[in-house]
């Protein structure tokens, strides 16, 4: 998959390239991320990427021609372009899946109040957000998006089932984690997990995800209980079932 990204400081996006899985993912053909500086298609000798709003108001506004001139260079048109931005739709696992299961894409990292509402326009961009707080500008978002995406894209990972078993994917927030020493400042890892019975230690973890979950993402925990509890064996549900009725009072 190719990921284009319109940026005015492409520097910021080396280590993230570079490096770790998706530094691996890019070496071996499977992610290619290209990062391309919009002050390059910019006409003045100064490389202005924006001005004041029109109508007043804080902040510059980046123009519409640079941005523009940028995607037609890269062939941008037909393909999904996501322009990050805070009043976009906030990401989601399903949005997730949804691009990395799709074609290449581009992603517009917007800075200052944003970009000219025309270009978002004409080039029809889907606005996403990573949550309802403030950044200076769309590059780190991007960076969010890009690695999100990237883990659920054959090859990149190498456990292919990694990405399932993990917080959110599986439905609940992910359990408690150990390694060695098995005793640190005397604090022990959980006997059941050095037991070596596979069964006992998806029960610990179910039930520890569930109280994790259930305490800080209730959302989360009633969706999971509303759509897969049916599904659980009888094990799991009487974990499941202890759960609800230690932290609610209510059977589950």
């Amino acid at each position: 998959m190719r990921i284009d990204v319109l940026t005015i400081f492409p520097e910021m996006f080396g280590p993230v390239v570079r490096d770790s899985i998706l530094g691996r993912a890019n070496e071996n053909g499977i992610v290619d991320v290209k990062v391309h500086n919009i002050r390059d298609y910019t006409t003045d000798k100064h490389n202005k990427t924006d001005d004041y709003p029109f109508g007043g108001g804080a902040g510059m506004v980046m123009y519409a021609e640079p941005i523009s001139a940028a995607l037609e260079d890269i062939g941008a048109s037909g393909k999904r372009i996501v322009y990050m931005s805070p009043r976009g739709k906030v990401l989601t696992h399903e949005k997730v899946l949804e691009l990395a299961g799709g074609d290449d894409f581009v992603i517009l990292c917007g800075h200052y109040e944003g970009v000219d509402q025309r270009a978002i326009d004409y080039w029809n961009m889907e606005e996403i957000s990573i949550g309802d707080y403030i950044l200076t500008g769309g590059e780190l978002p991007a960076m969010v998006l890009i690695d999100s995406v990237a883990r659920f894209i054959p090859g990149v990972l190498g456990n292919s089932e990694a990405h399932f078993e993990e917080s959110i994917c599986s439905g609940l927030i992910e359990y408690p984690q150990y390694t060695k020493p098995r005793e640190w400042r005397e604090m022990p890892v959980p006997e059941v997990l050095l037991s070596g019975h596979h069964e006992n230690i998806h029960l610990w973890q179910l039930e520890n995800s569930l109280r994790l979950t259930k305490e800080r993402r209730p959302d989360l925990y009633r969706t999971y209980i509303e759509e897969r509890y049916e599904d659980l064996s009888k094990k799991e549900k009487k974990i499941a079932d202890k759960v609800e009725e230690e932290l609610s009072g209510q059977p589950g």
